[in-house]
């Protein structure tokens, strides 16, 4: 299937239905359908064969995604915050595109349309009709967020786009009030799965283009928004714009999070903020599709509420494989232990643009994150199998660390990385960042992982930081905590 015809199904549903922006006066269905099939047109008729889009997650968003569907070509979105070389860099993965931006980054290309030039244009020509392409051709093209090496481009399909939706969405499900607040860019999977999801369910699309806690909250209020999804780095935001008060979203039934890992006391005192909302972790990867797993508002507010500490751990782990989504874990010692997670299914991808097939024989694919399962089936993601830090030829993952770090009262935000060390092979360097106001020093902070933690996990280092470098959707780099100048005091 052909992702347009998800948009095709919704016209047929309820050409009327308000689709994206305000319930009174937003685009319906049939609006959608039309503009498209004019930015088709104009995508065809100048032989490009992707189109870029550089801008904010708003209403041009959609229509681009389909237009690209409608006119046989991938859309291929690009971080917008990137210098101007660096996205020069990513055009060279391309073959003849058609670049889209918003004004504030137009400046970065030669040859650039802003989305209101382009919206212009082809609702002035003939809509295209007969150019989308198969289930087998590409359908977006997204570059992975390069966390600790450089980015590579996933190769989206259209039948892994649909199988995603298909498999984990009922058709038309939502109610008439229903309406979504979508605050993560667009060149995110995560962008991606929820224009496809919230269409096919028929829920209204509300955007928020560049993220702040108050606006965001405001936003949720004015427009009644009935779920919304973020990564934790928002999340995080919202908390502190919070600041122990009560949300006081009455119409937020559903907040999904993901794309990162959540600190567990940022996820508390989420919990705590919204009583009435029903959380929801979704854990996926680009190159399969967005979500694979997920952790039920049950699920959460169960382990919350619990004094079992099997199922307390339950409010870290990434819930439950989808439909349609198999999984294995490899290379664990014992049945419970970590090894590598590795997952199959119509909607995994596995696919890079330039480099092989990286599913196995069997249709597998290395995730290439540590996991491990409970005995009732909930996963836990350990962190990154390249980011495992090895001293003295024992195994450390960085969360296990990191975790203990966030449980100190004066620790706002922790990172764990592994740095050469000729006698160790590594050691273990954390940076810290501290709540505004508290004092502490790196030895107490190292006594506190010791008392915890075996003493091969104690950090070598500590670092205090005035803030870690994450990229736009919430992800730690750590490889630039390897190269970034140590500030503060250092122990």
């Amino acid at each position: 299937m052909n992702i347009a015809t998800l948009l095709d199904m919704a016209v047929a549903g309820d050409p009327g239905r308000v689709a994206i922006g305000h319930r009174g006066s937003g685009t319906t269905c049939a609006q959608l359908r039309r503009t498209a099939a004019g930015v088709a047109a104009v995508v065809h008729a100048t032989g490009a064969r992707e189109l870029v889009f550089a801008g904010l997650n708003g209403p041009a968003f959609p229509v681009l995604l389909f237009g690209a569907a409608l006119a046989g070509v991938p859309l291929m979105p690009v971080n917008y915050r990137l210098s101007a070389g660096a996205l020069t860099d990513l055009l060279g993965h391309a073959e003849r595109p058609l670049v889209v931006a918003d004004e504030a980054f137009a400046g970065a290309f030669e040859d650039v349309r802003t989305p209101e030039a382009l919206m212009k244009e082809a609702m002035s020509v003939e809509p295209a009709t007969g150019l989308e392409g198969s289930p087998d051709d590409p359908a977006v093209l997204l570059f992975t967020s390069g966390t600790t090496a450089a980015p590579k481009v996933a190769v989206l399909r259209h039948r892994h786009l649909a199988s995603y939706v298909l498999q984990t969405v009922e058709f038309a499900s939502a109610g008439p009030e229903d309406a979504v607040l979508t605050s993560v860019p667009p060149y995110h999977v995560a962008g991606v799965g929820s224009v496809l999801s919230s269409l096919y369910a028929g829920r209204r699309m509300v955007h928020l283009g560049a993220f702040e806690p108050g606006a965001w909250l405001e936003l949720v209020r004015s427009e009644r928004i009935t779920s919304a999804m973020v990564v934790p780095t928002m999340l995080a935001r919202i908390v502190e714009h919070l600041d122990g008060r009560p949300a006081e979203v009455p119409s937020l039934r559903s907040l999904a999070y993901g794309g990162a890992r959540m600190p567990p006391p940022v996820l508390e005192a989420a919990l705590r903020a919204f009583p009435d909302t029903g959380f929801t972790n979704a854990y996926g990867l680009t190159e399969t599709s967005s979500t694979i797993a997920l952790l039920g508002p049950e699920d959460h507010r169960a382990a919350l509420s619990s004094g079992d500490p099997a199922m307390r751990a339950r409010l870290g782990s990434a819930g439950r494989m989808v439909p349609g989504v198999e999984a294995r874990i490899r290379g664990a010692g014992s049945p419970g232990a970590v090894g590598e997670l590795w997952v199959r299914g119509p909607q995994v991808s596995g696919e890079y643009q330039g480099a092989e097939a990286l599913l196995d024989a069997d249709g597998w694919f290395h995730t290439r994150d540590l996991a491990h399962f409970d005995d009732d089936g909930y996963l836990f993601i350990a962190g990154r199998a390249d980011d495992t830090i090895i001293r003295g030829g024992e195994n450390i993952a960085p969360a296990e660390v990191e975790d203990v770090l966030l449980q100190h009262s004066a620790v706002r935000e922790a990172a764990v990385v592994g740095v050469p060390d000729e006698e160790w092979g590594e050691r273990i360097a954390a940076f810290v960042v501290v709540h505004e106001g508290a004092g502490v020093d790196a030895e107490a902070l190292r006594s506190w992982v010791r008392t915890r933690l075996r003493g091969s996990r104690t950090p070598d280092t500590v670092d205090f930081l005035a803030e870690l470098p994450y990229t736009p959707t919430g992800k730690l780099l750590r490889r630039q905590l390897l190269d970034t100048t140590r500030r503060g005091r250092r122990g």
